[in-house]
């Protein structure tokens, strides 16, 4: 069996899935609602809903034949802890690379500037 956060990033890598997910942010919707942006079928809408659903992102009531779908951000919340992790490791090595650029033009001689024409001037006295 995969981890939870294997099955999140695996629901959330299908456009279609994170659009699902994106529409029932506004609230819940049933499977004829959640199709109707789609050039696709009930089921096949369905079959993404069951793979959320898998992933713990959506439930499914019901109320006889009303099934409405919602958003359950939970697992959400574990993936953006994850990529935050990583998110701290991007801003310390662009930190340090600042760090490092700043250093080399504090060593380097100040060259003139090609555009100013007051340099150029001076050459033609």
């Amino acid at each position: 069996m995969t981890d939870q956060l294997s099955r999140t990033f695996s629901a959330l890598a299908d456009p279609t899935r994170r659009a699902i997910l994106e529409r029932l942010s506004g609230g819940e919707a049933t499977v004829g609602e959640l199709a109707a942006p789609f050039d696709m079928t009930f089921a096949a809408v369905s079959k993404h809903l069951r793979v959320l659903e898998g992933a713990g992102l959506v439930t499914r009531g019901r109320d006889a034949q009303y099934r409405p779908a919602r958003l359950d951000a939970r697992p959400l919340a574990a993936a953006s802890r994850w990529i935050d992790n990583y998110a701290q490791f991007w801003e310390d090595s662009v930190g340090a690379l600042d760090q490092y650029l700043n250093a080399l033009q504090a060593l380097s001689p100040s060259t003139p500037d090609p555009h100013d024409r007051t340099d150029q001037e001076n050459d033609h006295d």
